[in-house]
């Protein structure tokens, strides 16, 4: 397997060089061979041999989400039908499903790509990596599954889903990588618990963990149930899979993958660029794509980017964790607020699990003027006085408030009555689904 290495620690002169290299031989590709870019292109009287410099790259239109749904299924291939080896798709769940099609050559791409992000995060081939991220559409599965293969790691391949089972095999077959979402992790630990086997003891040492925002109380919490370093990994549907980003163990940002990914940050509101340092939203353009390159990606994620070298000696540029998506920001009287700011507070105060729920009441368009949040407690509080209860409520309402700057109503439940998902956790609900 070719990991590349000096590409991970290039200087950036020479990473930009390449960059724009990747960029202009696929802005003419997308040009002459999609026709949904081709009018885009028109529409901003803008062609490939306008795009010289990475400055240009504002030039070309945005993608959004609607454009895949309005073009599915083939509408975006730049490739013959008959190319396409495998594909992906998203759930699908607020409408059409995202097509993600692969020819041989991406495969391949995001096998090295997933080997050099598995590696990044410290796996080696010496480790047994159990993936419980799911197989099938879902390009989680997979997509570590191929990466795992390639560096040369052992797979268990248990999909998601049957914990009992999960956690036996991890003792079993003595796991030292568990690769799952962060809720699910939580849920591993929360059964093990109940069949009176601590992980901890177990030969677990790393997670690699994502597909849904996730905060560093929660990561904290984590490493301290499972006995692991978690580490952070971030991929879209849309772009290719997990892969785009990943920590190393210095858990300072996520490496992006540059070489393939070029990223922007704009302000969701005027569009404009966002400096360094400062949160915007995540746009991200393919490279090395071949069946559906994907130009200016709008992915409503909500990060900052820190272009300085890590301590690890890579060069590429971080991204910070997603802190909130700009189509699920709550409006709460005038405040913006972010769900995983919540959680944030939340997990600070002692005596609460780390399951929740938000209602809201979505009566007005991006309007909530009132805010309930749902948190269990843990199972000595819940049992213990009603005067401790009243004591812990009123702590969560005034932290909620001096930290986010809003009210609240904390609503406390007992242990694990809050539905629990072998998938991405829902933590926003409308009132008028419960």
């Amino acid at each position: 397997m070719m990991r590349s290495p000096e590409l991970e620690k290039m200087p950036r002169a020479e990473l930009e060089k390449l960059q724009i290299e990747r960029l202009q031989e696929k802005v003419k590709d997308v040009y002459e061979k999609v026709p949904f870019y081709r009018r885009a292109f028109k529409e901003k009287e803008v062609t490939p041999d306008d795009i010289q410099t990475p400055a240009d790259l504002k030039k070309l239109p945005f993608t959004i989400k609607l454009d895949f749904r309005d073009n599915y299924p083939y509408g975006l291939l730049a490739v013959p039908p008959e190319e396409i080896v495998r594909i992906h798709s998203s759930s699908g769940t607020t409408g059409k499903p995202i097509i993600a099609p692969y020819t041989q050559g991406d495969v391949d791409t995001w096998a090295e790509i997933m080997a050099r992000t598995l590696a990044t995060s410290g796996v080696t081939r010496e480790d047994v990596l159990q993936n419980a991220y799911g197989y099938g559409l879902f390009t989680g599965g997979l997509g570590f599954h191929y990466g795992a293969e390639l560096l040369g790691a052992s797979v268990v391949p248990t999909s998601g889903g049957n914990t009992k089972r999960q956690i036996l095999l991890i003792q079993d077959l003595g796991a030292t990588v568990i690769t799952c979402t962060p809720s699910y992790a939580l849920i591993l630990a929360e059964t093990a618990l109940d069949m009176g086997v601590d992980l901890r003891e177990t030969r677990l040492r790393l997670g690699v963990l994502g597909a849904e925002p996730w905060s560093e109380q929660m990561r904290q919490d984590i490493e301290e149930r499972l006995g692991i370093i978690a580490i952070n990994i971030y991929g879209l549907t849309e772009i290719i899979g997990p892969g785009v980003s990943v920590e190393c163990p210095h858990k300072c940002g996520m490496h992006i993958a540059e070489d393939h990914f070029l990223v922007e940050l704009i302000d969701p509101q005027t569009e404009e660029p966002v400096p360094y340092g400062q949160e915007g939203e995540l746009v991200i353009t393919t490279l090395t794509k071949e069946a559906q390159p994907v130009i200016r990606f709008r992915t409503r994620d909500i990060v900052s980017l820190n272009p300085e070298p890590c301590e690890c000696g890579r060069t590429m540029t971080r991204m910070s964790r997603v802190t909130g998506r700009s189509d699920d920001m709550l409006i709460v009287r005038g405040v913006n607020v972010f769900p995983s700011q919540i959680e944030s507070v939340l997990l600070e105060v002692e005596g609460v699990e780390p399951h929740y729920l938000i209602v809201v009441d979505r009566k007005h368009a991006f309007k909530s003027d009132e805010l309930e949040v749902w948190v269990e407690v843990s199972e000595d509080v819940f049992s213990d006085e009603m005067q401790k209860m009243e004591a812990l409520e009123k702590k969560l309402r005034s932290e909620m408030d001096s930290v986010l700057g809003i009210s609240a109503r904390i609503k406390l439940v007992e242990p694990k009555t809050i539905a629990r998902t072998e998938g991405k956790a829902k933590r926003v609900v409308d009132r008028s689904e419960l």
